[in-house]
């Protein structure tokens, strides 16, 4: 499959990783549908997703957000910890206010609901044929199995954003009530969560 222009194949396995997060909290055995079927529509929308912000996603952010993982992966290397805000900023030679509005920047949209995504880009039945080597890579269990340790590793707060979100299913409103932010800085924990994620899955790899 010819991807679209600036579009690399990690990018869409490290959107698919997203979905699958947001299958596995969504998960409903008693639904029927078998956890492979229900995670790879999951994973197809998160991709699809990804293709759309490319549409217009400046290349300058998006060579920043590959600046902020590599960043994070150096200092999670060097302190053996999740790197603090400020760290991540001191490293990148930028002030805390720049940072978190890089983090706003290259927020690619993945806090959109799953139904408003199908909704608007008529996701495929799951039960149709096309390409699947991305999404089929992404349910290997032993990335899977990365996955899920490293959303352990987060800040306690990012994991409980992430758990809201995906598992909880609140609302950028609902989960900046329960932090004490704003949706705004929602969407900057949420941007800074996925980088850190993005790194460990590089580092496993």
């Amino acid at each position: 499959v010819k991807l679209p222009a600036g579009v690399e194949l990690d990018d869409l396995i490290q959107a698919g990783m997203v979905g699958l997060l947001d299958a596995r909290g969504r998960f409903d055995s008693a639904a029927g549908a078998s956890f492979a079927t229900f995670a790879s529509q999951r994973i197809r929308g998160a991709m699809i997703d990804e293709l759309r912000t490319r549409d217009w996603l400046p290349r300058s952010v998006r060579r920043s957000g590959r600046a902020v993982d590599a960043c994070v992966r150096q200092l999670e290397q060097r302190l053996g910890r999740p790197p603090e805000e400020r760290e991540i900023a001191a490293e990148l030679g930028i002030s805390l206010r720049d940072y978190q509005q890089l983090l706003s920047d290259t927020n690619n949209g993945q806090l959109m609901p799953y139904e408003e995504l199908v909704a608007n880009q008529g996701e495929p039945e799951a039960d149709e044929q096309g390409p699947v080597s991305p999404f089929a890579a992404v349910l290997d269990t032993e990335q899977r199995e990365q996955l899920i340790e490293a959303i352990a590793a987060l800040p306690e707060r990012e994991k409980l954003l992430m758990a809201l979100y995906y598992q909880e299913e609140l609302n950028l409103k609902e989960i900046g009530a329960v932090l004490g932010v704003s949706e705004s800085r929602v969407c900057q924990l949420h941007s800074q969560a996925v980088s850190r994620l993005r790194a460990r899955l590089m580092e496993a790899e």
